[in-house]
């Protein structure tokens, strides 16, 4: 059975408005989001089936259903791909870190003006360098989690700490579909769920999210007001290791500020 499954799939239904998907409404709706009617109907599938479905109790459903499903709830990439991670999950061993290559650590330290973070599937920091470790007071440090440092250190330098809460629980959430079997993704999840409410709040809303680039906003201790710009980039090989790198918009404030920043950091 897939419990998970079910959860995410009424999760995303209530989530999901008639009107988002050309229905009207009614004056007398009672409940929110479709009606499991609907989306069976907007699927091609049986309300006994979906159902099912919802309840676990369907073990395996075919790739058309679940195509059917993430297009009849208008699900975003990073959430379609986690529905099918979900329908059907291949067991695998989740393989120890193992830390940077060499070389990527080695590189990352040659970018002198623009700060560089590289994680693993868990949001372990694995390698950074010397702005990184200044943009991210508290962070950087062996044994340190990205996770860990937005929701219970409450660093105070994102402008924007809402949005990056539920980024980073996207993630997180993303993560457990790709590695089922990970005892210390679980452990991590499990520690988060004890210690910060809003983290509890946001999991069992299943957000799912995948962000590859983006902006970035800080008010920062030393520098002040700080927005950069960031870019994400999976590294080779399966393992969800990734590499951040932020850099500001050419010519401006922000330019100045990271620069004034790398010169207080060295």
């Amino acid at each position: 059975m897939n419990r998970e499954l079910g959860a995410f799939l009424q999760a995303r239904r209530n989530e999901v408005t008639p009107e988002d998907v050309g229905l009207a409404s009614g004056p007398r709706r009672r409940v929110r989001g479709l009606r499991r009617e609907e989306l069976a109907e907007l699927a091609g599938i049986s309300v006994e089936y979906l159902v099912r479905l919802e309840q676990g109790r369907t073990s395996q459903p075919s790739t058309s259903v679940i195509e059917s499903l993430a297009t009849a709830l208008d699900l975003s990439e990073a959430e379609r791909a986690h529905l099918f991670d979900l329908a059907a999950p291949r067991p695998r061993r989740s393989r120890p870190s193992g830390g940077a290559r060499r070389e990527l650590a080695q590189l990352m330290e040659r970018m002198t003006d623009i700060p560089a973070l590289h994680t693993d599937h868990r949001l372990d920091l694995l390698a950074w360098n010397r702005l990184a470790a200044a943009l991210f007071p508290g962070l950087c440090h062996p044994g340190a989690n990205l996770a860990r440092y937005n929701f219970l250190s409450e660093p105070g330098i994102y402008a924007d700490r809402e949005e990056v809460l539920r980024a980073t629980v996207g993630q997180l959430r993303l993560a457990t579909g790709r590695h089922p079997d990970d005892p210390a993704l679980t452990a991590l999840i499990g520690e988060l769920s004890v210690h910060s409410r809003r983290f509890r709040t946001l999991w069992a809303g299943r957000v799912v999210k995948e962000r590859a680039n983006g902006v970035k906003r800080f008010t920062h201790p030393v520098v002040g007001e700080l927005v950069l710009r960031y870019e994400t980039f999976e590294l080779p090989g399966g393992s969800g290791q990734r590499l951040m790198l932020l850099h500001p918009e050419p010519g401006g404030a922000n330019e100045e500020s990271l620069r004034l920043l790398a010169s207080w950091s060295a």
